[in-house]
């Protein structure tokens, strides 16, 4: 039965990317941007469904096993926040693009600063912060597809029959394809996590008998600062506004911000993302919690496993196969955005820089799909040996992204700024980032804040000199 259904969700995606594929034309506005014609509904879901991935499925879970349901509130109100960027810069940087065309970040950023230097900068951090966040929804997959075989299919295996998988529909089918296989995925997702809470929770003898079973065992996962104290004031503050400066900053969302058929779909879709995350961040976080029921002694990365180990434990097989299909449909929305976006940069900011300056429009498109492979297999590499937890890997890649925000508003809101300001804010944003995760730079600094918060007030700082300067 497991293989039955997985076989037929596959069949299901295929399809979709053959019809993808007959409606994309040769052109690099149809490959990479479907045209710029999505109206609300398709570009509201692939934009939900390409940021709620792994993350979503395993980290929250995970999460919500480690700390309680205070995760759920900074996440889920942090990221509903997130649209208010969509509206400060995602509506400045669709009506950029339509004027001038531009199709990666870095071409608007190039187009209104002249600076190569910055521009290659820029996609250069994109590329490689996007690259933990790439792995991690292959790391989900091969979690996934190893619990639901009870071991058939081995964790490297099945992330690479995901990543492969992917790699054919988008590499037929482009962003057309992604857009439409987001919309169901997302869709299903959502069912089917919906699902799995109420199946759980009921063989559990009903939510509210479970979680009272689990206060009694650990009240702490029930506290505003979480299991250990860990959300501390400064920390809620840190991650209630984290996302406004990081979501926009990843290159699939910043390029789909370029594809609504106008301005009033682009609205629509930001103020529909507001009330998701409220909805659905909710679900993963209550089995996680309700894991200590059935396995209270979990450590480190067992936690990220919580969610397939309690469906196989509290669900039919039938059904936990089902839900897992889910969860590999957020998987596979999220890493088939991202494989489409960085071959995107790599084709118009990288090859068309170095190599051939003007190339055939049929020649951009070949170029991208080649890097959409070598991105999966890097991808799939980095997989093979993953961090402790999908909550780190997710961390890094959302940090070292955020960095590029203050720049990206300069650039669209304010004006610009002096072109050697900028450059000076995005490299020491980064060396400082990294001071921080290697642990070169004490976190005391950050004064009980996330560090990413200091970090971010040091590039707005340098930002802000550089609008000085330029005025001068």
């Amino acid at each position: 039965m497991v293989y039955i259904i997985l076989l037929a969700y596959i069949a299901l995606v295929f399809i979709g990317s053959l019809m993808g594929s007959k409606q994309v034309n040769t052109t690099p506005e149809g490959y990479f941007l479907a045209n710029r014609n999505l109206t609300t509904l398709t570009l509201f879901f692939t934009i939900l469904a390409t940021n709620f991935s792994a993350f979503y499925f395993l980290g929250f879970a995970g999460e919500g096993y480690r700390t309680g349901y205070a995760y759920y509130t900074v996440m889920a109100f942090g990221t509903a926040f997130a649209c208010l960027s969509f509206f400060l810069i995602g509506t400045k940087i669709w009506k950029l693009g339509k004027e001038n065309g531009y199709i990666t970040p870095s071409e608007l950023i190039y187009g209104k600063t002249k600076s190569n230097t910055l521009r290659l900068l820029f996609s250069g951090i994109m590329l490689l912060f996007t690259f933990p966040y790439l792995a991690l929804q292959i790391v989900g997959a091969g979690y996934i597809l190893e619990s639901i075989t009870g071991g058939d299919i081995s964790y490297f295996w099945g992330a690479f029959i995901l990543t492969l998988f992917t790699i054919i529909y988008v590499f037929l089918g482009g962003m057309q394809s992604v857009a439409k296989t987001d919309l169901k995925q997302g869709l299903l997702a959502i069912v089917l996590m919906f699902s799995a809470v109420v199946v759980v929770s009921k063989d559990l003898g009903g939510l509210t008998a479970a979680n009272l079973q689990v206060f009694e065992q650990s009240p702490e996962l029930f506290n505003r600062e979480g299991m250990g104290g860990i959300y501390t004031p400064q920390k809620w503050f840190s991650w209630l506004i984290f996302w406004v400066f990081c979501i926009p900053m990843f290159p699939q969302i910043f390029m789909r911000f370029y594809i609504a058929k106008d301005l009033s779909h682009l609205k629509k879709s930001a103020f529909l993302y507001a009330l998701a995350p409220l909805i659905i961040s909710i679900f993963p976080v209550i089995i996680g919690v309700l894991g200590h029921i059935s396995y209270p002694d979990l450590v480190g990365k067992e936690a990220d496993q919580i969610l397939p180990m309690m469906l196989i434990n509290h669900s039919s097989e039938w059904f936990a196969a089902l839900i897992m299909t889910g969860a590999l449909a957020a998987f596979m929305s999220t890493l088939d955005s991202q494989l489409l976006a960085l071959s995107t940069i790599t084709t118009r900011d990288f090859y068309m820089s170095f190599v051939k300056e003007e190339p055939e429009l049929k020649e951009q498109v070949k170029i991208g799909r080649i890097w959409v492979v070598v991105f999966a297999l890097i991808g799939l590499a980095i997989a093979a040996n993953p961090f402790d937890t999908i909550f780190d890997m997710g961390k890094l890649a959302f940090s070292g992204l955020s960095v590029l925000f203050p720049v990206t508003l300069a650039t669209v809101r304010w004006g610009g700024t002096d072109n050697r300001f900028a450059i000076a804010s995005i490299v020491i944003g980064e060396l400082l980032l990294i001071g921080f995760f290697y642990g070169w730079l004490p976190s005391e600094l950050a004064l009980g804040f996330e560090p990413f918060i200091l970090v971010l007030a040091v590039c707005f700082a340098i930002v802000g000199l550089g609008k000085l300067v330029q005025k001068e």
